[in-house]
């Protein structure tokens, strides 16, 4: 038995290595930034069509802190417009999930309702949701429910297809040894289909998160007056390609930090895994 005496000085070690994890991370984002750095002060291009990464964080700084109103009207005003996106993209994503892992569940396990609902939803599915943006305002008017309604339908069919798809790969011995051990159909289902379609719905929940962003921005655009959309087109109107680009990577900062949100979650929920999977082995 393994002692705290004995694994004591492995920490050191073990922080170490992880701290050289975290700077590998770090590696193509700061070539990416000093590349662009340079190209924007070599004089290509006018530095309003391409701010430099400096200019960039300035603005970006500014929008946050408030510290030179650089940014004029979205001076320190960064918490609100980020709050604003972010309940919009968590609203339509909950309830695309809620939705899109039942739906996907009753089709995969069900043939009466892959027979009924399912060839609906596949003719819904290729419809790209910016063509429901005209609809979505004559419905819910210039407010947050387009918004909302936008992001569900970007992130509901990956919850959806993924759902499906994890039901209906389950080990069919599993369903067999549950059924011979007197389970129920719900017994079948919650004990034994839903948990093994566990690693397949985070999956998707994971791409339909990536997508409510991308939703919420263009809904932003045309539907409502406030979020970090809305501040990155109205920005493009006065030509201020900082703001513009500020806003870009807050989206992709809020993005990255969903995603490893999830990630979390998946990790704490599909514990199991990390034994039996080339995943689990690298971690």
């Amino acid at each position: 038995m393994t002692s705290v005496t004995d694994t004591a000085p492995a920490r050191p070690a073990f922080r170490l290595t992880r701290a050289l994890q975290g700077l590998e991370r770090l590696i193509v984002p700061a070539l990416l930034i000093a590349g662009w750095e340079v190209f924007a002060r070599s004089g290509v291009l006018p530095p309003a069509l391409l701010p430099a990464p400096s200019a960039v964080l300035h603005a970006l700084g500014d929008w946050v802190l408030g510290f030179d109103e650089t940014t004029q009207t979205y001076s320190g005003h960064w918490l609100r417009d980020a709050l604003a996106s972010a309940l919009r993209v968590f609203g339509g994503f909950a309830l695309a999930s809620l939705l899109g892992i039942l739906a996907g569940v009753a089709i995969g396990w069900s043939r009466l309702f892959e027979k009924t609902l399912e060839p609906t939803l596949q003719m819904l599915r290729p419809i790209p949701p910016v063509s429901w943006i005209p609809l979505a305002i004559i419905w819910f008017g210039i407010a947050d429910k387009p918004a909302i309604f936008l992001v569900f339908l970007g992130a509901f069919f990956p919850v959806l297809m993924n759902t499906i798809h994890g039901v209906k790969t389950v080990d069919h011995n599993l369903v067999r040894a549950g059924a011979m051990m007197g389970a129920s159909q719900r017994q079948m289902l919650t004990d034994i289909v839903l948990p093994a379609a566990l690693p397949s719905i985070f999956a998707g929940l994971r791409i339909a998160v990536g997508s409510a962003w991308m939703l919420t921005v263009t809904a932003e655009m045309v539907a409502v007056k406030s979020g970090l959309g809305y501040v990155l087109w109205d920005s493009y109107y006065f030509l201020r390609y900082d703001i513009v680009l500020a806003a870009m990577i807050s989206i992709g900062l809020l993005g990255y930090l969903s995603d490893l949100g999830l990630k979390a979650i998946m990790a704490r929920t599909l514990r199991w895994q990390q034994t039996t999977t080339v995943q689990g082995r690298a971690g």
